[in-house]
């Protein structure tokens, strides 16, 4: 079965490169993959819901749920897994954006970014079905750049979700109310 999986990425990242690769996808992909470069984009998004009353909540999950992506799928998975990227089992495609370090499963840009755009979706429906096209097209992405296989970034999308959902619920639990109503408390009398 493993076999099979792995036949089916590298054909399946070998037809994008020579039936879906464009001039336009060679100058916009590699734009797009960067807005998730260590899931800046997705911080600073959350960074600034700290700072409206109504959303602070979301913004502290958001957060959380990408730490946890990074710990999870970047710091124990990749390294337990050490699934080589698609660029070394297969040198002869031409790379459009700086070789990537470490190892590829599960796609870290997936993760952050399907974590964050989740936990935007239950903020607000529009900006989360806007943040989940974009998390889409960064996921699509590091296939398209030949960064990652089609299950690294499948993978790395549901470990987002699945973190995001779970951070979402602490962050409902009486418990966490609690501090996090603390929290807002101390936030208000510094400013």
């Amino acid at each position: 079965m493993l076999e099979w999986i792995c036949a089916f990425d590298k054909n399946l990242l070998l037809f994008l490169q020579q039936y879906l690769r464009t001039p336009l996808g060679d100058a916009l992909f590699p734009i797009i993959t960067a807005l998730g470069n260590y899931g800046l984009i997705w911080i600073l998004i959350c960074v600034a819901l700290l700072f409206t009353k109504r959303y602070r909540r979301w913004g502290g999950a958001g957060l959380c749920a990408m730490l946890l992506c990074v710990l999870v799928g970047n710091l124990l998975l990749k390294n337990l897994i050490c699934r080589p990227r698609p660029f070394v089992e297969l040198p002869q495609v031409v790379l459009l954006i700086e070789p990537p370090y470490g190892f590829s499963f599960p796609s870290g840009h997936s993760s952050s970014s399907f974590a964050a755009a989740w936990v935007l979706l239950r903020a607000r429906r529009s900006w989360g079905i806007a943040a989940l096209v974009l998390a889409a097209l960064i996921a699509f992405s590091r296939m398209y750049l030949f960064a990652h296989y089609f299950t690294d970034v499948l993978a790395g999308a549901a470990l987002g979700i699945g973190l995001a959902e779970l951070t979402m619920r602490a962050f409902s639990s009486a418990a966490l109310a609690r501090v996090w109503q603390n929290c807002k408390k101390a936030i208000g009398k510094e400013q």
